[in-house]
């Protein structure tokens, strides 16, 4: 049977598309049997740019790609046999010479008109297909990331445990030597690989906050380097360091960020050198306003990165090439976790490398420049702990652990140090314990069976007599995700200690709250102030150590009364300001437990969130303020006469 029209005849017409074809934003071709283009409507003109009727008795295959041209004619001569077809692929020539990919669902003509020819409904999929690619790629890297935690926590955890083994059979102290270095070794790298997961973690979660504080950068960068010197002389590796006289200054921006990146490309610059130097190198990139951008240089002579692998460096979960983590070891996340941290502030970062001659990481952050009165550390280097000669002797510690091998380390330690230490497996356990005896501090954990460490903590402060319920509570915690911390400072905890720890780490948290004795028993006290930044910033001047001191005594329960006005008519903006005015003087008198509470009380006023814990928080913050005012007024009479 003829057709009572033919196919032009059909788009002359037009009277059919006019509403929904030529102002449709889709893109229309009518197309011959043999893909002769009939017809095209403007949106191919907005989409692939080519003008209204350019490709009119055009051929519609010499503007597919070449690559899928023989697929789409398949599919192509499977619709002019349908009435219907849908979803069909394809990647069309631009104007500009690229392709894009298009989708098309076809009418066939021969079905309604009894016309050979086709409708081609079409689509711009570019976007699904790229978002289809980043999927498919994000799963390939975090499949290629799980196997290599795989191996890369398999491999340490079968350290320990064999070492262990070999320990229990070892007869000579060498061999024990050897065993126990190898299974420190192991747990170190353990640590490494779960805090990569953790910083990331929080990075993409969007609850990572950067400080603003003073602090000397000679001393952050010299502290960094330090931790270094031992591993880097032992393998032959010179490691050094300068900074220019233009940015060895006091600067305000977060010290801790930035010693997080120094030690990731550091080990990194380590882990791929190994024969040459690293050098860091940090002088003053440019100065905008009263920001300063201070420019670090991060160079060694290593192995090198191969230039087709430059740019997926940072990309998380990957590395230069697969066999790196099979060689090298290593999660995959630092160098991503790196330059979010960088971004994070406003800064920048590049990567110069070239194989076998060694690799460059250049970053830049912007600072603020402070003075002495910002810092939060002395200018001094800090020296380690040597733990293990301390002594609490006569200090009653309530140990409360569910682990047995965690208890086992930290009852140890606490012995060495000549403690007398009770244990407790759960919460309610210890509230038992509590009942029965006395203790002078209670060492927590978070999570346990029956009654967790929260719960436990919220009864002591709440049903417990006063003599028991000020009893000092540190949490032993090993949930390192910012806001965790903070929760067990809100619930009534003193202080917070991450697992794993070492001993010098316990001991630090231990001083804030009791005072070392050699002699004699029972001489343990609250210690609540720690005057040791004052007399640095006031280089020893004691009588602007005392005016200092005067000061705090004289204002803070002014602030806090103010604090309370603003509290009882629920300004809690006004709140948030006035706990702000309070921070620094914490800091200069070393009220070091104080810091965590009074964060929370200006934030939570500030952002106007979880305002009904407010008041129980500024009743602690008060309390111990009141201990630090009697201590600093012992301390007025004795020493700073």
């Amino acid at each position: 049977m003829k057709p009572d029209k033919n196919l032009s005849d059909y788009v002359k017409e037009g009277s059919f598309y006019k509403a929904v074809v030529e102002d449709g934003s889709d893109i229309i071709f009518i197309v011959d049997y043999y893909g002769n283009i009939l017809y095209h409507n403007p949106s191919v003109e907005e989409t692939l740019g080519h003008e209204p009727g350019s490709l009119i008795n055009r051929n519609f295959f010499n503007y597919v790609e070449p690559e899928t041209l023989a697929t789409l004619r398949e599919d192509f001569e499977k619709s002019t046999t349908r009435p219907y077809d849908e979803n069909v692929e394809f990647r069309f020539l631009c104007k500009d010479g690229s392709f894009k990919y298009l989708e098309f669902n076809s009418i066939n003509l021969k079905h309604k008109e009894n016309l050979e020819g086709l409708i081609l409904d079409c689509r711009d999929i570019s976007q699904r297909k790229k978002d289809a690619e980043e999927l498919l790629r994000a799963q390939k890297a975090k499949e290629q990331f799980l196997a290599n935690m795989s191996h890369e926590i398999r491999t340490p955890i079968n350290g320990i445990a064999g070492m262990a083994n070999l320990l229990f059979e070892a007869t000579s102290e060498q061999d024990r030597f050897q065993y126990l270095n190898a299974i420190k070794h192991s747990t170190e790298n353990l640590k490494v690989i779960i805090n990569d997961i953790l910083d990331l973690s929080v990075i993409e979660s969007g609850k990572l906050k950067f400080e603003t504080i003073g602090f000397n950068i000679k001393y952050q960068l010299g502290a960094v380097v330090d931790t270094f010197i031992y591993q880097s002389k032992e393998r032959g590796i010179n490691l050094g360091y300068s900074i220019s006289p233009e940015v060895d200054h006091v600067l305000l921006g977060d010290p801790v960020r930035l010693n997080q990146i120094l030690i990731n490309l550091i080990s990194n610059a380590l882990k791929f050198t190994h024969i040459g130097e690293i050098r860091i190198d940090v002088e003053l990139d440019r100065k905008e306003g009263s920001e300063y951008w201070v420019k670090f240089d991060v160079s060694d002579t290593g192995v090198g990165i191969p230039e087709e692998k430059v740019d997926k460096i940072f990309d998380s979960f990957t590395q230069a090439d697969e066999s790196v983590t099979r060689r090298y070891g290593g999660t995959g996340l630092g160098l991503s976790i790196v330059k979010q941290l960088v971004e994070l502030q406003n800064g920048s970062i590049t990567v110069q490398s070239r194989e076998n001659q060694g690799t460059r990481f250049i970053f830049t952050i912007p600072y603020q420049f402070g003075s002495e009165k910002d810092l939060i550390h002395p200018r001094g280097r800090s020296s380690t702990i040597q733990a293990g000669s301390h002594s609490f002797a006569g200090l009653k510690v309530l140990l409360v652990e569910d682990n047995d091998i965690n208890r086992l380390y930290a009852l140890n330690i606490l012995k060495k140090w000549d403690c007398t230490v009770d244990q407790a497996e759960n919460g309610y356990t210890a509230l038992e314990k509590l009942k029965a005896h006395e203790y002078d501090i209670i060492l927590m954990d978070v999570q346990m069976p029956i009654m967790d460490g929260y719960e436990a903590t919220k009864s002591i402060r709440k049903t417990f007599p006063v003599s028991k319920r000020e009893i000092p509570i540190i949490a032993l915690t090993a949930n390192a995700i910012k806001g965790d911390n903070e929760k067990c400072i809100e619930l009534g905890m003193n202080d917070y200690l991450p697992k794993p720890f070492q001993p010098e780490d316990l001991y630090k948290v231990l001083t804030k709250f009791v005072a070392e004795t050699t002699e004699t028993p029972n001489a343990h006290v609250e210690i609540v102030t720690d005057l040791t930044y004052l007399k640095n910033v006031c280089n020893g001047d004691k009588v602007f150590m005392k005016e200092m001191v005067e000061t705090f005594i004289k204002n803070t329960p002014v602030a806090i009364n103010e604090m309370q006005k603003w509290l009882n008519e629920a300004e809690w903006g006004e709140v948030g300001k006035v706990a702000h005015k309070i921070k620094p003087s914490i800091t200069f008198m070393g009220i070091d437990r104080l810091k965590p509470l009074i964060k929370s009380i200006e934030e939570f006023g500030k952002e106007n969130y979880n305002t009904d814990r407010i008041p129980g928080l500024i009743e602690t913050f008060s309390t111990e303020c009141q201990k630090a005012i009697d201590e600093l007024n012992v301390i007025l009479e004795r020493d700073l006469v």
